[in-house]
C-alpha cells in the first residue's frame, strides 16, 4: 500500500495492534493452524475469529478449512497483498521513527 508517488503509508487494518501481531506472525509461516495463532497472540477463539474475518475481508489473509481425521481445522495464510501491506506499513513506521529522532529546524 503506497501513497501517490510510491511512498509507503500506514495500513488501516494494521493500526490495530492485535491484527498487526497476527499478520506479523503469519509473515513467518506458510500456513498456520488456528490454534497456533490463537495461542501465539493470546486471544479467545471468538476474538481471533473476528480479526481473521476482518483481515480476510480486506484480502490480507487467506483462510482454508478442512479436517484432520474427523476434527475440523482452520488454517490461515498471509496473502501476497497482506505481505505487501505489511512491508509498506513497516516501512512507514520506520520512516516515522526516523523522523521522530531528528531534531526539528526552526522556521
Amino acid at each position: 500500500m503506497s501513497e501517490p508517488g510510491g511512498e509507503p503509508r500506514l495500513d488501516q487494518q494494521l493500526l490495530e495492534p492485535v491484527r498487526l501481531s497476527i499478520v506479523a506472525l503469519l509473515a513467518g509461516t506458510e500456513w498456520a493452524e488456528f490454534g497456533f495463532v490463537r495461542d501465539s497472540v493470546q486471544l479467545t477463539d471468538s476474538a481471533l475469529s473476528k480479526r481473521i474475518a476482518s483481515l480476510s475481508d480486506t484480502g490480507h489473509v487467506e483462510v482454508r478449512k478442512g479436517y484432520v481425521g474427523k476434527r475440523p481445522r482452520t488454517w490461515v495464510k498471509l496473502s501476497d497483498e497482506g505481505r505487501a501491506a505489511l512491508s509498506a506499513h513497516i516501512a512507514k513506521l520506520q520512516e516515522i521513527a526516523t523522523q521522530a529522532g531528528q531534531p526539528t529546524r526552526p522556521t
